[in-house]
């Protein structure tokens, strides 16, 4: 168990890779907060698997769009758990629309949870992290290559702005110990893209391996870029994708 004794914020952390995140954390030794916005069945569902392994853990609810919600998270962590080491930067929305006809408010929407609030959640951690430090952006595969048709030239802009900040912000705290990396997922089977969805087939033929990936696929990877066998690791843009951008 390579994370005993660390204490985790989860991001968006009730359903899907989040989840995964939060809970294969916990099985590595870490206390494990989440956050949720509307999900709090489900969230509590990910606290119980937590604390069946012996973890501490909480749910705390927090839109990604409200920065003082954001803020709070990240106080409300530290004063539950007792301290913060790592946090994953994890909720994220993603509306889908052409540039000539996707809503304004829709621009918005994907600016402040996906760009914005990760911004927000490091700048309240940092003063809270120590030396070993982990904040760990989850992106996406979409922020290297963006598939013609497919409304997602807002989306993507968002991720690759996340990768942008993960390197400035890895130069930053670098001098401190603390690493800061992005991973970015291809296609992942949870409920908001599902491989028995509408998009499966043709997502699943974009990949070298010919198959969506698992939400376990990527909490492994996270939960090694959260322990000292990644202590080397910062800056990166790390892409689990099955090969799609081969």
């Amino acid at each position: 168990m390579s994370l005993i004794g660390k204490r985790a914020l989860v991001t968006g952390g009730s359903r899907g890779i989040g989840a995964a995140i939060a809970k294969a954390l916990a099985a590595e030794g870490a206390d494990v907060a989440i956050t949720y916005e509307k999900s709090e069945t489900a969230a509590n569902e990910v606290v119980k698997a937590i604390e069946a392994l012996g973890r501490k853990a909480t749910a705390i609810q927090a839109d990604n769009a409200d920065v003082a919600a954001v803020q709070a998270s990240v106080e409300k962590t530290v004063a539950k758990l007792g301290g913060l080491d790592i946090l994953v930067n994890n909720a994220g929305i993603l509306k889908l629309g052409t540039v000539k006809d996707i809503s304004l408010d829709d621009i918005d929407a994907l600016l402040q949870v996906n760009v914005r609030a990760p911004i927000v959640a490091s700048k309240s951690a940092i003063p809270h992290l120590g030396k070993g430090g982990r904040i760990i952006n989850i992106g996406s595969f979409f922020a290297d290559r963006v598939p013609g048709g497919a409304g997602l030239p807002i989306y993507a802009m968002t991720k690759s702005a996340l990768t942008a900040f993960t390197q400035g912000l890895a130069r930053e705290l670098g001098p401190n110990d603390i690493t800061v990396n992005v991973v970015q997922p291809g296609s992942i089977d949870t409920d908001m893209n599902q491989a028995a969805g509408p998009f499966g087939e043709i997502l699943s033929s974009l990949t070298a391996l010919g198959r969506y990936g698992t939400v376990d696929d990527i909490a492994s990877f996270v939960t090694f870029l959260a322990s000292s066998k990644a202590q080397y690791i910062t800056g990166a843009a790390l892409t689990v994708d099955g090969g799609a951008n081969a």
